[in-house]
């Protein structure tokens, strides 16, 4: 299984900021969307950053009060990690491990084309195991 299977499964949707915008903004849109990062794209959607829950933590604490003034491209996280719609599943999965992230930007010629998430990895991996399972007890059962 391919990460474009995952993002065709669950679309193409995604809520991002600009890295003018202030770390106020991106909290509030973190909050009306539900979600727990945001991709930091430039004019060109180009990923230029990510900013997450862990970066509003990180900037309460070192920066105390007027945080939320603050410019999206100062407390960002520079280069997140990315993968591409080609990469397998499994890989994203282990690097998501290794790297102790909730949430992978998909990029493809340096684009932001779709964001992945545990979530979205786990449920893809367990239906896809669902239905290996529901074929492998039709075969051995005989209804294939």
């Amino acid at each position: 299984m391919l990460v474009r299977d995952v993002l065709q499964a669950k679309g193409h949707r995604i809520i991002t900021i600009d890295c003018e915008a202030t770390v106020g903004e991106a909290v509030a849109r973190l909050v009306q969307n539900n979600i727990g990062s945001l991709p930091v794209v430039d004019e060109d959607n180009h990923l230029v950053g990510i900013f997450s829950e862990r970066d509003v933590l990180r900037v309460i604490h070192n920066r105390g009060e007027g945080f939320g003034r603050l410019p999206i491209r100062e407390v960002m996280t520079r280069d997140p990690i990315t993968c591409r719609p080609d990469e397998g599943v499994e890989d994203v999965m282990g690097l998501m491990s290794d790297r102790r992230i909730a949430k992978v930007p998909i990029t493809q010629d340096g684009e932001l084309i779709g964001i992945v998430s545990v979530g979205d990895v786990i449920k893809a991996v367990h239906e896809n195991l669902q239905h290996e399972n529901h074929q492998l007890m039709s075969y051995i059962h005989g209804t294939v």
